[in-house]
């Protein structure tokens, strides 16, 4: 578990529920939830960015016909959930940690801001946090850095985590788990120890929303006013969270407001 003096990388461990007592009077016990183009605004273009270092490595390394490139990205990335794991089910090999350092290592991360309204919200709910992302954990922790939210969460759910060997279902469309795979959900369930029932997932993708319904959990789309398929809620700006769900607060209103005045003068900055 988190101490929270570090991040936790879950794997194939499965984690203790020892925190769920900070949340023994809500009716939620956990909150799940993406972080790109979530936990900040699309409008930053980290999606655009991160797709022309994807497609330059496709053309650099792979040596597929520029022409081809923009059209094969997205249609894998619709297809398979990620490039990535398009282009391992088409045959390319390639380094996993290459891939990655190529394609999140040369974002513009300094346009990244600390976001302390976010930060606010976050350390007043009361109940355990997980970031469940596709991306690498190299990318997790800059995009969080930069933030300013890396003690707001218990651990990190990410592309080290789905495919860490004992967590693959023995039959799978790609040889990448990823959202919106339900088994990667699934996994994602059982690494955490969480009870779906009992968890909010948060995510800007109508696709990952609808997987995550499916394995039981309850669902936000974030970046959208109107709701999605399989969505409970729709919030414009995650900075909206205790307007549309306030039951996440139910009965922890003081502490709330004791967390926000602490969190007011916190500037612990955690590697």
């Amino acid at each position: 578990m988190s101490d929270g003096t570090s991040f936790l990388f879950l794997t194939g461990t499965v984690m203790k529920m020892d925190t769920v007592g900070r949340a023994a009077g809500a009716k939620y016990e956990c909150l799940l939830f993406d972080m790109d183009d979530t936990l900040y605004p699309l409008s930053t273009g980290f999606n655009l960015a991160c797709r022309k270092n994807i497609e330059e490595f496709m053309l650099k390394y792979l040596n597929i016909e520029e022409s081809e490139v923009p059209r094969m990205c997205l249609e894998l990335y619709r297809e398979y959930g990620t490039t990535m794991a398009g282009l391992k089910v088409l045959g390319y090999e390639f380094d996993n940690d290459e891939f990655h350092a190529y394609a999140h290592g040369r974002l513009p991360y300094e346009t990244l801001r600390p976001d302390p309204v976010l930060r606010n919200l976050l350390l007043a709910m009361p109940q355990r946090k997980i970031i469940f992302t596709n991306a690498d954990k190299a990318h997790a922790l800059q995009v969080l850095k930069r933030l300013a939210l890396e003690d707001c969460f218990e651990g990190i759910i990410c592309f080290e985590t789905l495919n860490h060997p004992p967590l693959q279902p023995p039959a799978l469309k790609s040889p990448i788990l990823c959202k919106p795979s339900l088994e990667a959900f699934e996994a994602a369930i059982r690494v955490a120890n969480l009870d779906p029932k009992k968890t909010i997932f948060f995510d800007d993708s109508a696709r990952n929303i609808a997987s995550g319904k499916a394995a039981g959990l309850h669902t936000v789309i974030v970046g959208n006013s109107a709701l999605v398929p399989g969505a409970d809620h729709a919030l414009r700006s995650i900075h909206n969270i205790k307007e549309a769900i306030p039951e996440i607060w139910d009965g922890d209103e003081e502490q709330m407001e004791q967390v926000i005045q602490a969190a007011a003068v916190e500037t612990v900055v955690l590697a």
